[in-house]
């Protein structure tokens, strides 16, 4: 395997350091195979001379890549070298741009690019080449689960983009919640009128689709397989189910009303003229454009819509969130009754009215045009005397309680979604049977170890992370749209829908070829483990965040390649250095970090070892030396894929070999996390937490390990975390290893 060097003396690198020098320190130290300069290597004469060089005959052939210049951020399509292993040194933003020019800086400087260099060759050195595991499958047929809105239009979307999609719906009859509407919030120009909701013509479109199947009264018996391979059992209540092959799945379960029982003071039950914004619904289409008439026959004179009924509260039994569509729907059913009448009262009670964009805004100032009476007010209760109503409220303007008598109450009641099986309630057994309380049906039936649905987040949505993985869940090839991923209304979860069918049809592509999904996308290697070393412990099966690890008969992993996000967290946690991948493992880390030069006591030159997540942390510390914020010569950084994938034996290795201290940049974890990979973070603080015995034995101070949580925005912050290390060093004093 012949390795070829590539040092880039452009962007000021040729100006700031000694080029021969690092030439021979790549080849002599690195004991790579040689070490061409380019003054652009990112140029098409730089990229062209490395290719001749990869696809030169015989000894001349170069199997191997060092690119000596920028971050491995930075221009990643000219250094796109498909499945060659290729090791970027980060000369450019790494060593020039965060180090100051002048006389006194340039040994430390210096010391700082050849050591980057002596790390990039070690880590190509431990590097192989990437090739699909043979698992591959290609599927161009996605399973949409749920035919109101959302997945209407994710199977039409799909089908538009030429691939097949079937709709599996619990229900006789497609539409949804919005099929029970009267109308919908505008979603064109003007914005002035409700308008027709559409279903009807979706509908028409889905049955008249030949690349879309429809299976009505039916629901998902079991899921298996992983993208590009689902195997589904669909059931149907009308007769015998059947198995289909999906490549990927759109879940748009979508979402049920809150229970308007759980609201007693509002006289829910205790009235039929108190009722729900849906249950309104259906009064309005039974009135068609009439004047809408209450239980009793009695035409509505006088309404109340009561905003946030149960929601956005934290008593107990309430929901604690906002449900995005109620403002706007209310100011819609308001028209209803102003279009039909302009003499009814309709007064709409708010806390905080949100209608956000233009097209809300445009409809709200419709809304004061037709004299809907707005009132920022807090409801209390709603009392019921026969017929009557009277609601009680405190008027957040004046101060002051007051009341409003009214024929019809209409309550803002929210949204619950349709998620399924939690696995956080997975273990709550009940005390007197010992059985497993689980509280919903299970709506996609996985037969993943880690539990039947795709992970919840605190409020009971499927867990799509807006920032770190939009539409993805932790179940690779499963993506949620509509009000199952977040609350919304009807015009957003249509465009959500598009959003996940492009995501869907990417894991479709992907699995193909055999290439990871977001965030690390074409990346071809996949997880293996050494199976006589295996002590079957199980770590990486439970840590796993994408429930890509099961177990076999025997106990032993069994890795789902197509499953897995190849972040690495299993290797981080595995105890005795097991599994690895091809491109990353523990002896590619490990051997940068021994290949840095770490100066003897005599010296006083520490060296501190910085693991950085890809994701959040490395990218933060390029663009702070964007902006040329000066971090110390001491530091040395790697970065990982994700602070999860660190294992315990590259802080030992470090700390063992003289460093002074070691750094860890992960992102933000807890319930408002902002890991790419969920959990990584929180495993990498789980796993540092324990790492103070290991300190206690080697007699070392445990300020010498530091963990930080860093986002990609920590531009200035980022820097100054290692300033404090270095700060640390110098009170600690020096590694005791040195000596």
């Amino acid at each position: 395997m012949k390795i070829g060097g590539y040092l880039c003396t452009g962007c000021g690198i040729g100006d700031r350091l000694d080029v021969k020098s690092l030439e021979s320190v790549a080849v002599r130290e690195g004991r790579i195979g040689f070490c061409k300069t380019h003054d652009f290597l990112c140029s098409q004469a730089g990229v062209d001379m490395i290719n001749a060089d990869l696809n030169a005959e015989g000894d001349d052939k170069v199997s191997k890549l060092v690119i000596m210049a920028c971050s491995r951020r930075a221009k990643t399509e000219a250094f796109n070298f498909g499945a060659t292993p290729t090791s970027r040194v980060n000369l450019r933003e790494g060593v020039i741009w965060i180090r100051p020019e002048g006389a006194e800086n340039d040994e430390t400087t210096q010391e700082m690019a050849a050591d980057y260099i002596r790390m990039g060759c070690a880590e190509v050195k431990a590097m192989h080449q990437a090739d699909p595991s043979g698992e591959q499958g290609k599927n161009n047929h996605i399973m949409v689960v749920g035919g109101g809105v959302t997945g209407m239009t994710a199977a039409l979307e799909a089908s538009k983009a030429g691939y097949y999609a079937s709709i599996i719906e619990k229900s006789d009859h497609l539409g949804g919640v919005m099929g029970q509407l009267h109308k919908r919030q505008p979603q064109r120009s003007p914005y002035q009128q409700p308008q027709d909701t559409g279903v009807d013509a979706l509908i028409a479109a889905v049955e008249a689709d030949d690349k879309i199947t429809v299976y009505l009264n039916s629901t998902v018996a079991s899921t298996s397989g992983a993208p590009g391979r689902f195997s589904v059992v669909i059931a149907s209540s009308v007769g015998a189910g059947s198995q289909v092959e999906f490549g990927a799945i759109v879940q748009a379960s979508g979402f049920k009303p809150y229970d308007a029982n759980n609201l007693p003071e509002f006289s829910y039950g205790k009235s039929p003229n108190v009722v729900t914004q849906l249950e309104l619904e259906a009064m309005a289409k039974a009135a068609g454009d009439g004047p809408i008439k209450r239980a009793d026959g009695k035409t509505v004179e006088n309404v109340v819509f009561v905003q946030c009924a149960g929601q956005r509260s934290e008593k107990e039994g309430h929901l604690s969130w906002c449900s995005g569509h109620c403002c706007g729907t209310s100011i819609k059913q308001a028209m209803y009754f102003k279009d039909a009448n302009p003499e009814v009262e309709t007064t709409i009670l708010f806390d905080d009215l949100r209608t956000p964009g233009a097209g809300g805004e445009n409809f709200y100032r419709s809304a004061q045009d037709k004299m809907v009476t707005f009132r920022k007010g807090k409801v209390s209760t709603v009392d019921a005397n026969g017929n009557d109503l009277k609601v009680n409220f405190k008027d957040m303007i004046l101060d002051q309680d007051d009341a409003i008598n009214a024929d019809l109450v209409v309550l803002a009641t929210g949204m619950v979604p349709n998620s399924g099986v939690n696995i956080e309630t997975m273990n709550d057994k009940d005390e007197e049977t010992g059985e497993v309380k689980v509280p919903v049906e299970s709506i996609l039936n996985l037969k993943y170890r880690q539990g039947p649905d795709v992970p919840q987040l605190v409020n009971g949505f499927t867990d799509s992370h807006f920032i770190c993985f939009p539409y993805e869940t932790r179940r690779t090839g499963i993506y949620t749209a509509g009000p199952v991923r977040r609350p919304m209304d009807a015009g957003q979860a249509q465009t959500d829908a598009m959003g996940a069918v492009m995501k869907a049809i990417q894991a479709i592509e992907n699995s193909a070829i055999g290439r990871a999904a977001h965030p690390r996308s074409g990346d071809l290697s996949f997880p293996t483990f050494r199976k006589e070393g295996c002590t079957q412990c199980k770590r990486c099966t439970v840590e796993c965040p994408f429930g890509a690890i099961n177990e076999d008969e025997k106990g032993y992993p069994q890795y789902n390649e197509a499953r897995c996000r190849r972040c690495g967290t299993c290797m981080g946690a595995c105890p005795v250095q097991v599994i690895s991948f091809k491109n990353y493992s523990i002896e590619t880390v490990g051997a940068q970090l021994k290949a840095v030069d770490v100066p003897d006591e005599f010296q006083e030159k520490p060296r501190i070892l910085v693991l950085a997540c890809e994701n959040d942390a490395y990218p933060a510390l390029d663009m702070a030396a964007m902006k040329r914020n000066e971090s110390s010569a001491f530091i040395r950084v790697i970065p990982v894929r994700c602070l999860g994938s660190t294992n315990t034996i590259w802080i030992k290795d470090a700390l063992g070999n003289g460093y002074d201290g070691v750094v860890m940049m992960g992102c933000k974890k807890g319930v408002d996390y902002q890991c790419h990979f969920v959990k990584g973070s929180e495993m990498a603080h789980v796993r540092m937490a324990k790492i103070g015995d290991t300190l206690s034995t080697m007699n070392l101070e445990s300020d010498r390990v530091a963990v930080h949580e860093v986002a990609i925005t920590d531009i200035n912050r980022a820097p100054k975390l290692l300033d404090e290390m270095v700060e640390v060093i110098n009170r600690v004093g020096l590694s005791p290893f040195k000596f």
